[in-house]
C-alpha cells in the first residue's frame, strides 16, 4: 500500500487571484525586475499595515540587510538580537562586520526577555536591536521602544513571521525605524521568494530603492558612487504577492482556527504546553508550536516528530538558538538569571503542520496520531 499524501509544515496556498495577476504581468511583457505590479504591491502592503512606504525586495534577508545599511551599522558597532530566531536575523549583522550579542527570550511568550534586553543595552551600548515577532507573536513594543529611545538604540522589527499579526490593535511591521517581512514559500503569504522593507521614514525607503538597484546614479550611463545590491523583486513575483495579499485575512483566520483545534485537543495532556498568546498581541499563528516535557509525558519531542514522519507528516523542532549554532559559538549571550529559556524551548519545542490549506480531516489525523502516543 502506498504512503499517505505528504502533509507539509506550511506549504504555499494559492487561490485564484495569483494566476490572474501573474498572467497579466506575463502578457504585458513586464517580465524583468520592477514594473507596475511591484509598485502596486508596495502600495497595497503599505495600506494594509498602515505605514508610509515600502520597498519590495528579493527576500526578507535582503530587507534586513538593507535595514542595517540604512541605519549605518558598521564594524565598530554591536547589534543585539534574540537568540531564538532563524539565522537570517543574525547573519545580517555579520554582513556589515558588526558584532552580534544574543539575548534570551521570555518563557511565556518566546519573544525577547525585557529584563535581559535592558541589561544587555546597558552593558554593551549597542547601535541597534533586531526585535523578532516569533511564529507570529509580537514583541512588547511600548516597553522596547521606551528602552531603545532612552538609550539611543535603533530598532529594527523583524516581522518576517508576523505579517497580519497585531500589537495593541496595530499591524506588526510598524514598530521600529524599519520593519521587515518575508514572502518565502513557507510564510503566511508567499511570492515564491521575496521580502519587503517598510518604514514611516520615506527617506529610508528611498535609500533602500537606491541600494537595491546597484546604487545606480541618475545618469544615462551606468554610474556608481557607492556599493549597491541586486535586491529588487521582479514584477512576476509581485503579481503573485498581490493575489496572495487579497487572501491574507482569510489565511490568518484559517491558521487561528488550526491553532484552536490543536489547543483544544492537546492542551489537556499534562506536560504539553502551547506558546501563550500575549494579552497585547493578536497572533497570525503562522505556526502552531508546543513544548513537550519528557519528565512528565515519558515521550520526547523527537519521538513525536519521528512518529508523524512515519505517516508522511512534516513537523520540526523550533528554531535552534543562535548561541548554540557553531557559527556564533564565540558570541556573548545574555540570560535573565541562570535559566536558558531559548535552549529549553529548542530541546522541547515542536512546530506542527499549520498551513492555511490544511484540511480539518488531515489536522484531526495529526491530532489522533499524537494522542495515540500517550
Amino acid at each position: 500500500m502506498g504512503k499517505n499524501k505528504r502533509i507539509y509544515l506550511s506549504p504555499p496556498h494559492m487561490v485564484a487571484d495569483e494566476k490572474k495577476f501573474l498572467l497579466n504581468a506575463f502578457h504585458s511583457n513586464w517580465i524583468a525586475p520592477l514594473g507596475p505590479h511591484v509598485d502596486k504591491f508596495e502600495n497595497e502592503i503599505s495600506n494594509y499595515i498602515n505605514i508610509v512606504d515600502a520597498c519590495a525586495l528579493s527576500s526578507g534577508s535582503a530587507a534586513l540587510h538593507l535595514a542595517m545599511r540604512i541605519l549605518g551599522i558598521s564594524s565598530k558597532d554591536i547589534v543585539l538580537c534574540p537568540s531564538l530566531t532563524f539565522a537570517a536575523s543574525a547573519n545580517v549583522i555579520l554582513y556589515e562586520n558588526a558584532t552580534p550579542v544574543f539575548v534570551d527570550v521570555d518563557p511565556r511568550y518566546w519573544t525577547v526577555d525585557l529584563n535581559a534586553l535592558e541589561y544587555a543595552i546597558k552593558k554593551y551600548k549597542p547601535k541597534a536591536f533586531i526585535a523578532v515577532d516569533l511564529y507570529g507573536q509580537s514583541c512588547d513594543y511600548d516597553l522596547i521602544n521606551d528602552l531603545c529611545e532612552k538609550n539611543n538604540v535603533k530598532l529594527i522589527e523583524d516581522a518576517a513571521e508576523g505579517l497580519g499579526s497585531e500589537y495593541k490593535g496595530e499591524k506588526c511591521g510598524n514598530f521600529g525605524s524599519l520593519g521587515v517581512f518575508s514572502f518565502n514559500g513557507n510564510k503566511i503569504i508567499t511570492t515564491s521568494g521575496g521580502g519587503m522593507l517598510v518604514s514611516n521614514n520615506e527617506d529610508y525607503i528611498e535609500k533602500a530603492r537606491f541600494l537595491s538597484t546597484q546604487s545606480r546614479e541618475p545618469e544615462i550611463h551606468y554610474e556608481h558612487k557607492e556599493l549597491g545590491y541586486n535586491y529588487r523583486m521582479s514584477n512576476l513575483l509581485a503579481a503573485i504577492g498581490r493575489g496572495q495579499l487579497k487572501n491574507l485575512e482569510d489565511f490568518i483566520e484559517k491558521r487561528r482556527k488550526i491553532y484552536k483545534n490543536y489547543f483544544d485537543a492537546l492542551s489537556p495532556i499534562e506536560g504539553i504546553d502551547f506558546m501563550s498568546q500575549a494579552e497585547y498581541c493578536k497572533s497570525n499563528h503562522w505556526l502552531t508550536t508546543i513544548t513537550v516535557d519528557q519528565k512528565i509525558t515519558n515521550l520526547s519531542r523527537s519521538q513525536i516528530i519521528d512518529n508523524l514522519e512515519k505517516e508522511n507528516i512534516e513537523s520540526r523542532p523550533v528554531w535552534k538558538p543562535m548561541h548554540l549554532q557553531p557559527l556564533y559559538k564565540n558570541c556573548d549571550y545574555i540570560k535573565n538569571g541562570e535559566r536558558d529559556v531559548s535552549a529549553e524551548l529548542f530541546m522541547n519545542g515542536l512546530c506542527l503542520p499549520s498551513g492555511s490549506n490544511l484540511s480539518y480531516q488531515d489536522q484531526n489525523r495529526i491530532i489522533d496520531i499524537i494522542l495515540s502516543l500517550f
